[in-house]
């Protein structure tokens, strides 16, 4: 009987795995052969993926993460007394959870505290959820954690199913920037469909300041931003049997101050086909672009609208000391 359940669990793990591959090889082939090209930054997070961009998060330009850390570190206690309410129990789930290095402030202030809560991390990296569930309750001794690996709304779905505890959302390092601003209000919208009044959503937004400094950012000395970008060519290279040139390839990033606009492309240096999985030919002109990744940049009053144009009240807003950067408590009506 082992046996047959570790058979089962095997195949039902291929399955998934296979599942994944043939989502990853239809999104790459859809955006490539759509007009201007494009790739989902949702696939940039594989195991090396991951690993530049915590080098990225702690190379000097990049300050959205010093001052995400800021607002966590000084102000862990205002804001676990935002979320906690009046005690009653709730389960803290963080959309992209990463590494948990912000959220940490928040699970250990809430353990010494004795919160009745339950940490859900929500990552497609099933290389980051398999870290989180076996090195957090070793860091944070007592926490109640389950891991979810997948997309957001599945595994907010599945949340759901499994408690019916109150709801406390996390959505932090300005990752709501990773959309253009109408489907960022399409995003906040579907969360809140999946909540209940009461429930909370504590999100991180990155705010327009000296366009030199965002810009900085994206196009880091070290070149780490250029190799994050260059990585996903790389996986596919890996995963989907592609033959990408890396070198005919270059980084460039641009920014908008009018718009808050932060985009990053790659451009193609020749004429050049690339084989997908020997399935697939695409073609690329010399200066031809793949649009890659947009970080959207936001002023306060945005951020108010689109809690209240998504059913949210904005009840608290937490800055760094220079002010670029905000995490805020919406509490769904």
């Amino acid at each position: 009987m082992k046996n047959i359940d570790t058979t089962v669990t095997q195949t039902e793990s291929n399955r998934a795995a296979k599942s994944i591959t043939d989502q990853f090889y239809e999104d790459v082939i859809a955006g490539l052969t759509e007009t201007p090209k494009h790739l989902s930054s949702k696939y940039f997070y594989d195991a090396n993926g991951d690993k530049l961009f915590q080098d990225l998060m702690n190379c000097d330009e990049y300050y959205p993460t010093y001052c995400e850390l800021e607002i966590f570190s000084d102000k862990t206690a205002d804001i676990c007394k935002a979320i906690t309410g009046n005690g009653d129990p709730f389960d803290l789930i963080e959309l992209g959870a990463g590494d948990a290095t912000k959220s940490a402030y928040l699970l250990k202030y809430l353990l010494d505290n004795k919160a009745d809560f339950t940490y859900l991390p929500i990552d497609i990296s099933s290389n980051v959820i398999s870290y989180l569930n076996i090195a957090l309750p070793i860091t944070l001794p007592g926490l109640q954690i389950a891991g979810l690996n997948g997309e957001y709304f599945d595994m907010l779905e599945k949340a759901a199913s499994i408690s019916n505890k109150r709801k406390v959302l996390l959505f932090l390092g300005s990752n709501i920037g990773n959309m253009p601003v109408s489907e960022a209000e399409v995003f906040c919208g579907k969360l809140r469909s999946h909540l209940s009044p009461g429930d909370m959503l504590l999100v991180g937004f990155d705010l327009k300041k000296n366009p030199k400094t965002i810009l900085a950012a994206y196009n880091d000395k070290e070149g780490i931003t250029k190799r994050f970008n260059l990585n996903l060519l790389e996986r596919i290279n890996r995963e989907l049997k592609g033959d990408f040139d890396i070198n005919q390839f270059e980084h460039y990033p641009t920014y908008d101050p009018e718009t808050g606009a932060c985009k990053s492309y790659l451009v193609s240096l020749v004429d050049q086909k690339v084989s997908i999985n020997n399935t697939a030919t695409i073609s690329f002109l010399k200066d031809e672009y793949i649009f890659m990744e947009i970080s959207q940049k936001f002023t306060v009053a945005q951020t108010d609208k689109m809690a209240m144009d998504s059913a949210f009240k904005p009840i608290y807003h937490f800055y760094d000391s220079k002010k670029w950067f905000t995490d805020v408590i919406w509490v769904a009506e």
